[in-house]
């Protein structure tokens, strides 16, 4: 909590530089309701509790933060929908590709050597573009950072170590089509399970396995219904902060500003404390479970199973060729 304070008073003092000596206060209020599906302790919910901190200070309490979190409103895909009705003012989570099909180009399976790759292109004038082009599809987002670090496979039945180990095992996923895609090119048995529900499918059997950062896998007590953890590294979510356009229109352009500068500060807050607490999460996980890491050998044999993936959502027209050279210069600095 140290370092968040720290933090705080530093983007406190970024914030200030955009209020104008004397400007008056607008009397009226703008309330900003705001859902994810994780717990207060988890790293998205704790960085939201960061924003709230940030723009209500800098606003002089002119934008008012209502923060819910552990799923209480309804499921992620839920819950995104009552932003883009305007029911909720805002979110985080997965579904990002109902916002632009560009975000799956960040999911691509083993694309980036690291999530730290990740966080460089979507920093970028690039990740940015892909940020604007969200609003075609009624979503405005004002930062967007990384859900986690690299996601990886716990399942009942057997350690993996080989794509063939993956054949036939029952594999909760996201409704996100790439990670489906993916997981059936790798033989498993894709079932989409909802976040909140994923913990009871493992417990009762309905499922064999799920795939997460190391976080997701501790702050939702998945490894109390999973026996082995596989370290392959697979895929890295991106995390876009889900504001309703109509409702960030109606703010005076003072407070868009103070609004964009909090989301995109508590943005590089969250991708700081969630990428450094994995390692502690990984920890844990490996006192729970019997894990195994990949060798380079069998590493390479994942990453050329999956990559007639890329080719896929080249061909439907998500995006180019090109594109993807482009992302992979800017995150690897090549």
């Amino acid at each position: 909590m140290r370092k968040a304070a720290a933090f705080g008073i530093f983007a406190l003092a970024v914030l200030g530089l955009l209020l104008m000596p004397g400007q008056a206060p607008a009397a009226e209020q703008y309330l900003f309701k705001y859902s994810n599906s994780q717990t207060d302790s988890h790293p998205r919910s704790v960085s939201m509790y960061f924003f709230k901190d940030l723009v209500e200070e800098a606003s002089g309490g002119r934008i008012k933060v209502e923060l819910y979190t552990s799923g209480v409103l309804g499921k992620e895909e839920e819950v995104l929908d009552m932003v883009k009705i305007g029911a909720l003012q805002g979110c985080r989570g997965g579904l990002f590709e109902r916002a632009n099909k560009k975000f799956l180009l960040y999911t691509l399976p083993f694309f980036f050597d690291n999530a730290d790759q990740t966080v460089k292109l979507m920093r970028s004038e690039f990740g940015r573009k892909i940020n604007k082009d969200a609003e075609k599809n009624g979503f405005y987002i004002p930062a967007c950072g990384v859900a986690g670090g690299a996601r990886n496979i716990t399942n009942n039945l057997r350690p993996i170590t080989r794509p063939e180990d993956l054949k036939g095992l029952k594999m909760r996923t996201p409704p996100i089509d790439m990670t489906i895609k993916t997981f059936k090119a790798l033989g498993a048995n894709p079932q989409m399970v909802s976040y909140t529900e994923t913990y009871m499918a493992l417990k009762s059997n309905v499922v064999d396995g799920q795939e997460n950062p190391f976080s997701n896998t501790v702050d939702m007590k998945f490894y109390e219904a999973q026996k082995y953890l596989s370290v392959v590294n697979w895929q890295i979510h991106p995390d876009p902060f889900y504001v309703n356009p109509d409702w960030y229109r109606k703010l005076p352009d003072d407070l868009k500003k103070i609004f964009d500068a909090s989301a995109k500060a508590a943005m590089k807050f969250s991708d700081t404390i969630w990428l450094n607490s994995e390692d502690k999460y990984l920890n844990f996980l490996e006192s729970k479970m019997t894990t195994n890491y990949l060798s380079p050998e069998d590493a390479a044999s994942f990453a050329q199973a999956a990559r007639p993936i890329w080719q896929q959502y080249v061909d439907q027209g998500a995006f180019t060729w090109d594109e993807i050279n482009e992302a992979q210069k800017i995150a690897k600095g090549k």
